[in-house]
């Protein structure tokens, strides 16, 4: 099968993903300059380009791995797995790394290398990663790898921009609500025109047109816009300075954690897209995303590249391959010609920020749609981390606006008001307590105890070597602790988890007990949900149940009381179609 490069989705798809693209350009542009002290020629001369060509590497890697997968297994409507800069590894590489050895140093130049070698390491991890990847997404349940993606979704990626979209309520409301409308009822408008287009263009006209009329609601960016030709340049001189007369390696505490981010983020978004009907290798997948940070860092980007979250929203629109090409172009010819700024100029962010809002809430939805019934428990549970991550950086920027730091004003807060210590603990590695989290209730569900207590000694493990829970306040902020008993406290607490779990094993009964999770979401869900929880054998998720009793009369194919083979055989092959119809793999005639 030949496929074009082309379809009408991708323009849609484009507008999303090259707007998450322009607003981390953006806040390294800002950032850089505000906290690192870089001057904004450096930014727009050495930086951006240097993250433009590795935006640009994946992102043609990422379509011509969906073209190929389409055209190899009859699936016309694969969509490419979107990528970009890592946002949370951004804001920890300026806030925790840069930012510091500025104020110490009062060297940019020397932040900017201590950013460069934090980018290599986190490369560095996604190598390694890689080939571990596979053996990670196999014994993980699913509803464990979207909850995580959930609690992202609807914190860090769409509660921002919703504040954002009511506090200007004449710009953003009207094109954000078109946005959601005509993605959420798959609508054809006149002419073919795409949803997230039109939405761009009527915000910028009621902009421009509010203003003409003498409401200036839409301020232009007043930034100097560096127009001219920014070719990237190397960086290993600077990056080898820096490795043999600097002590780099003391922010292992955040390199490691956020090289761990990136890996696991990867993995739930590979589930992803699995979960919306595409499925991408695991090993080539990672291999690229290192590769894309390990160039950034190569031509002066110390921010890392990921794949991103959100390709069920995409793939919702219609993208298939062709928006990741026009998306890795487009970005690369502004950073190369230094046309950020002239885009932020003549179009409000308002026009733009319905297209995350939508991101964050079909990723959430996602969460739900595709997991079993019965892991709905896990999937909430697995909010909780995310949630009081969001709090946490709502908190410090708070503080921050009034002149206070979260170090002088912690001992002020109370349990009775917030419980702070809590807030902390949950939000150091959030990403992989989240999928702890919903792994337990998972394996709960299913009673499948043993995997329940070695998901807890797992966090044991990663709470005692400080992955996750451990901390040190500091006057500059929350710091990652690693070592020895970072945690022992969580580690116990974890260790006494799993022991539960166990003497359950061995106490508790195949058949009754109190009405649970479990009884309470078989009684709504089918016999064809229940014994199709998992995928399969050696996947690390439980086996279906072993059919019951079957209370219909028999018939001529079969003896009474018992199932049948082929009627069942069947009946499965009549749920697959059904499902199969139900199922969305492109944009409605």
């Amino acid at each position: 099968m030949r496929l074009k490069w082309f379809y009408a989705g991708d323009i849609d798809g484009f507008f999303g993903l090259f707007v998450d693209n322009l607003l981390q350009l953006m806040l390294i542009q800002v950032l850089c300059t505000a906290v690192c002290g870089l001057p904004a020629e450096f930014v727009a001369g050495r930086i951006l380009p240097g993250a433009a060509l590795s935006i640009l590497l994946g992102n043609l890697f990422y379509a011509w791995q969906a073209k190929r997968l389409a055209e190899s297994h009859g699936r016309p409507y694969t969509t490419a797995l979107p990528y970009g800069i890592n946002t949370v590894s951004l804001f920890a590489h300026v806030f925790l790394i840069m930012g510091p050895v500025y104020r110490e140093t009062q060297s940019a130049d020397l932040a900017w290398k201590a950013g460069l070698f934090a980018c290599v390491g986190s490369a560095a991890i996604e190598l390694v990663g890689a080939f571990f990847g596979g053996f990670l997404r196999r014994n993980t349940p699913r509803a464990a790898l979207l909850a995580a993606l959930a609690g992202i979704a609807i914190t860090f990626i769409s509660m921002g921009f919703v504040f954002q979209i009511f506090a200007s309520p004449l710009l953003a409301v009207i094109p954000a609500f078109l946005i959601l409308f005509v993605y959420s009822s798959r609508v054809k408008l006149p002419l073919g025109l795409p949803g997230g287009f039109l939405a761009v263009v009527l915000g910028t006209g009621i902009a421009w047109g509010l203003r003409w009329l003498g409401y200036p609601l839409f301020q232009p960016s007043t930034a100097p816009v560096a127009l001219g030709l920014h070719l990237p340049q190397s960086s290993v001189r600077d990056l080898w300075q820096f490795l043999t007369q600097q002590d780099g390696w003391k922010y292992l505490s955040v390199i490691l954690p956020m090289g761990l981010f990136n890996v696991v983020g990867s993995l739930q978004n590979l589930e992803s897209a699995e979960a919306a009907g595409d499925r991408f290798d695991t090993r080539s997948s990672l291999l690229a995303n290192g590769a894309g940070t390990l160039l950034a860092a190569g031509l002066g980007s110390p921010f890392p590249t990921t794949i991103y979250i959100g390709h069920p929203g995409w793939k919702a629109m219609g993208a298939r391959w062709g928006y990741s090409l026009l998306n890795g172009t487009v970005i690369t010819a502004l950073c190369l010609f230094g046309g950020v700024g002239l885009v932020m100029k003549v179009v409000p962010m308002e026009a733009m920020i319905g297209i995350l809002l939508w991101i964050g809430i079909i990723i959430t939805a996602q969460a739900y749609r595709d997991v079993p019934r019965m892991h709905f428990l896990g999937v909430a549970f697995g909010l909780v981390p995310a949630l009081a991550a969001w709090l946490l950086l709502n908190i410090e920027t708070t503080l921050r606006v009034t002149g206070n730091s979260l170090f002088d004003a912690a001992a002020k807060f109370t349990p009775d008001s917030i419980a702070l210590a809590g807030v902390f603990a949950l939000n150091q590695g959030f990403i992989l307590t989240s999928m702890i989290f919903a792994a337990l209730l998972v394996y709960a569900a299913e009673r499948q105890w043993h995997r329940a207590a070695a998901w807890a000694l797992a966090g044991a493990v990663l709470s005692y070597f400080g992955i996750i829970h451990a901390y040190t306040l500091t006057p500059l902020g929350l710091q990652v602790k690693l070592g020895a008993a970072a945690a022992p406290e969580f580690a116990v607490a974890y260790v006494g988890i799993a022991l539960t779990a166990l003497l359950l094993l061995w106490v508790g009964k195949a058949d009754g007990g109190p009405e649970g999770g479990r009884r309470f979401f078989d009684k709504r869900s089918s016999h064809g949900e229940r014994s199709s929880r998992f995928e399969g054998p050696n996947t690390g998720r439980p086996t279906p149940e072993p059919h019951r009793q079957d209370p219909r009369p028999a018939d001529s194919s079969g003896p009474r009381g018992q199932r049948n083979p082929e009627r069942d055989a069947g009946e499965e092959r009549r749920r697959r179609r059904k499902r199969g119809r139900r199922e969305w793999n492109g944009p409605r005639n």
